[in-house]
């Protein structure tokens, strides 16, 4: 690509149009990384909205309106420290480019799936494009800036976090009322505005001498964090007893032992497991784990009670949320420019509690709430996820050693993404278990199957098929067992995010993020221009 024209005034000096212009193109690299950060985050919480015209539609049961949401953050966890490994090998950019068309081919996929079970395949592999993508923003973006522009590069991907997670609600209500397949198409062209930006800004780079990919221990951590996960699930459906949930959890936890094992014999592992012997590293893992699970898990279970339960429109439903995504976004740019200096101890561990004070506040829902109940735990839950989210990435790099960065970020990654898996899988089962409990003692007749067809968003299709007598009735039990359980569902989110809060506060030691970037940073190689 040639210079572009230097302009210059009757003193020689660069003139004002021209630094406006290369300023505007110094940011492009980060506007690429932030176009396929925010698509493939917002996709996971953005189908929450569309559940109820999802069940209607494809006819699902509710282990499989989990799995829509589940498997994507499940395949995005699992493989994001494997995808690193192949960008530092064969190259970021060419990785981040190839995840993005991935991407885009799996929400067509999904946009098109006739049945539950090809949404659920195609999501999988949507899964897999954004793992592609995430394991590389970290990575290009250091490569891309230095010093005090990397500073803002990384506030202002902090701010992108946030705001995806939060914003899938709205955007998801908004396509939904015009079909909920278009949460899926909408993603194509942003893809393409991604590779083009993509294509014209970014230089490639990978990492010298890099290693070849895990494969073991890739299979292994896949095969045993989706055991876990399908345990999890069944046993919102089965119970905790049933041999559909207890022995693949069992199962699971053997496997990912044994990843352990074979981890530490590796000489280039997918994640070097002795970094948990740094207590910084390991507060900051599970302060990612549990902010998703604790800020994001329960929205799947807001979405259905404010549609199926309450009657609102996915549009009504998803702008509920607006508290949330205006405080998320509005404090994690203000925090990404101003909370670095600050030991993240107090950041993620104060963002957390916060968070967990949110869950609290939201557990105020009952039989007689309306929508209004949510706003006040919705804009303090804003307020948490805001402060801790933008430092969470910059506080795992610096509690590792230079050379380990790279696995860090991939390690936030992950523990981000399996917490939300492991969230709405745990909170399914609290979900159930009480609505099914306030069903029996109302004297339902079937209270397990009714509570799975509550979580269905099958509430209205429960009362249409009652007789007409004991329709007003049974709208009465529907709701106060909805209700029941969704409270239980926040208190459990509360109490982990406040549980979360405090393991990172008496945990964590690493320095601010901010004093941290001031070491010397090792040199990237550029990346060979491809011969043919």
């Amino acid at each position: 690509m040639e210079d572009p024209v230097t302009t210059t005034g009757s003193a020689g000096v660069l003139s004002e149009p021209t630094v406006r212009v290369d300023g505007m193109r110094k940011w492009l690299p980060l506007v690429a990384v932030c176009t396929g950060t925010f698509m493939l985050l917002i996709d996971v919480t953005i189908v929450n909205v569309a559940l109820p015209d999802m069940a209607t539609d494809l006819d699902t049961s509710f282990g499989q309106l989990q799995w829509v949401v589940d498997v994507y953050a499940l395949a995005l966890a699992a493989l994001v420290l494997g995808a690193g490994s192949l960008a530092d090998l064969y190259g970021r950019r060419k990785v981040y480019l190839t995840g993005l068309g991935l991407f885009a081919a799996a929400s067509l996929a999904c946009g098109l799936a006739p049945s539950a079970e090809l949404l659920i395949v195609a999501r999988a592999v949507q899964g897999i494009g954004a793992a592609a993508m995430l394991a590389t923003t970290i990575a290009l973006i250091n490569t891309s800036y230095e010093g005090r522009d990397r500073g803002t590069a990384f506030g202002v991907w902090g701010a992108v976090v946030g705001a995806a997670a939060a914003l899938g609600p709205i955007l998801g209500g908004l396509l939904t009322e015009l079909d909920w397949r278009w949460i899926f198409f909408v993603n194509l062209p942003i893809s393409v505005f991604g590779v083009v930006v993509t294509l014209m800004a970014v230089q490639e780079a990978r990492q010298p001498n890099a290693p070849r990919p895990d494969v073991p221990g890739i299979v292994l951590f896949t095969l045993g964090a989706g055991s876990v996960v399908f345990g999890l699930v069944r046993a919102a459906a089965d119970g905790w007893s049933a041999p559909v949930a207890a022995g693949p959890l069992a199962a699971g936890v053997l496997v990912l032992v044994a990843w352990v094992l074979v981890e530490r014999r590796r000489r280039a592992p997918m994640l070097d497991v002795s970094l948990f012997g740094n207590r910084s590293f390991t507060g900051i893992m599970l302060g990612a784990l549990l902010l998703n699970g604790a800020a994001f898990a329960h929205n799947l279970y807001i979405s259905l009670w404010l549609q199926s339960v309450l009657g609102l429109s996915p549009l009504q439903g998803g702008l509920v949320f607006i508290p949330l995504s205006a405080l998320s976004f509005t404090v994690a740019a203000f925090a990404g420019r101003y909370l670095q200096t600050l030991a993240p101890r107090f950041v993620v561990g104060g963002g957390l509690v916060v968070i967990g004070v949110a869950g609290l506040l939201l557990a105020l829902v009952d039989a007689d709430s309306s929508w209004t109940v949510l706003v006040p735990g919705l804009a303090v839950l804003g307020i948490g996820v805001g402060v801790a989210n933008p430092t969470l990435a910059s506080a795992a790099l610096a509690a590792v050693p230079r050379e380990r960065s790279g696995m860090a970020s991939g390690a936030v990654n992950t523990s981000r993404q399996l917490g939300f898996a492991l969230g709405v899988a745990v909170l399914g089962s609290v979900f159930t278990a009480q609505a099914a409990t306030v069903l029996r003692e109302g004297g339902a007749a079937d209270p397990a199957g009714t509570a799975s067809a509550l979580t269905a968003g099958q509430a209205g299709q429960l009362i249409g098929s009652a007789p007409a007598g004991d329709r007003a009735g049974l709208a009465d039990l529907l709701g106060s067992a909805y209700a029941s359980g969704l409270h239980d569902v926040f208190l459990v989110s509360g109490t982990a995010g406040i549980v979360g809060g405090l393991l990172v506060l008496w945990l964590v030691r690493a320095a601010a993020p901010g004093q941290a970037q001031q070491r010397p940073r090792q040199a990237e190689q550029p990346a060979a221009a491809p011969t043919r």
